[in-house]
């Protein structure tokens, strides 16, 4: 399975290139990119490590409903994991943070994974909102992208949330009509129970107002991110642009794809901006330079979080020193 959907990814990166390069005028791309703004540059690489921090702060907010996780472990798994979505396939980041909190704290490993993924679809969640905001209020949009779809699919987001965790009798007794063996029963069981404390995370006044406050700050941020890059390249991208771009990639890195998506976020950077009268060639100058301020900021702290996650004395900041040992096990199995 894991072969096909990299098989799959691989296929997908290379059609999505194979459309988004075309008359691309390469020489023009190695130019805006020899000529970059290094003050403007390394402004980004700040602004970008600022919001992983925030991004780490945030999933701690979830984290804290079921055990207490300090914020440099918090940071360092975010790092790690990020490291991993960007270089390694299959999304693998997500269970290496995953591991790295549960290896630190007395937090099950099944909990922290499903707080990782409602992190990710709470993101989508205001991606697709930011989107249809943007798309309601500019006085015009590509065809292409339908506002009114956007807001629909945000809000069933946001009931999804709401309405999951209330839902743990009928998975019981639904998980009790299958014919599987007990031993099989209760283990899914367990896991349907961390599963669903991890989305009742949000079924809280302060952790839902401190994850969405900075959630909003991320995305602003990251915005900052893509009008300072540009303006590094000499490169124009309005807010309202950079807010539809970064909605964009976000969303589109949600699909099967090779390690730093490639394929995607150039095919997403071109049609996403071209209708707002930046060339291709620009477009794609762009998102080349994104992607390789992606691979530096992440590449050093990921780097610094997997070598700091090898000591030995990284473990004993463990709450429970039984809960090392059961990070052997399998997510199903705790």
């Amino acid at each position: 399975m894991r072969f096909i959907s990299t098989l799959f990814a691989i296929a997908l990166a290379a059609v999505l290139l194979y459309f988004s390069l075309r008359g691309i005028e390469w020489g023009r791309v190695g130019h805006i990119l020899a000529h970059a703004n290094i003050p403007f540059v390394l402004l980004c690489c700040g602004i970008f490590s600022l919001a992983l921090f925030l991004r780490a702060f945030r999933w701690r907010i979830l984290l804290q409903a079921e055990g207490e996780v300090s914020i440099p472990a918090a940071f360092w798994a975010t790092s790690a994991g990020y490291f991993g979505n960007n270089f390694l396939p299959a999304r693998a980041g997500e269970v290496v943070r995953s591991l790295m909190i549960s290896a630190s704290s007395n937090l099950s490993k099944a909990f922290v994974l499903t707080t990782a993924l409602c992190e990710r679809l709470a993101d989508a969640i205001a991606l697709v909102t930011i989107s249809a905001l943007v798309l309601l209020t500019i006085p015009f949009r590509p065809a292409w992208l339908p506002a009114k779809l956007f807001a629909v699919a945000g809000a069933c987001g946001i009931v999804a949330l709401a309405i999951l965790p209330y839902l743990d009798r009928a998975s019981k007794a639904l998980l009790k009509a299958l014919p599987l063996p007990h031993s099989i029963c209760e283990r899914l069981q367990h896991l349907v129970e961390h599963i669903l404390r991890g989305i009742r995370s949000f079924h809280h006044a302060g952790r839902l107002g401190g994850f969405l406050s900075l959630t909003c700050v991320i995305w602003c941020l990251d915005a900052l991110t893509t009008i300072l890059g540009a303006k590094a390249l000499g490169i124009g991208i309005t807010v309202p642009v950079a807010f539809l771009l970064v909605a964009g990639l976000g969303l589109g890195s949600a699909l099967p794809s090779t390690p730093g998506y490639v394929g995607i976020y150039q095919f997403v950077a071109v049609n996403v901006l071209t209708p707002f009268g930046i060339g291709r060639t620009d477009a794609i100058a762009y998102i080349l330079f994104f992607q390789a301020l992606i691979y530096v900021c992440i590449g050093v702290w990921g780097l610094i979080a997997l070598i700091k996650f090898k000591r030995p004395n990284y473990l004993r900041t463990s709450a429970d020193p039984v809960s090392i040992g059961a990070g052997e096990e399998s997510l199903v199995a705790d």
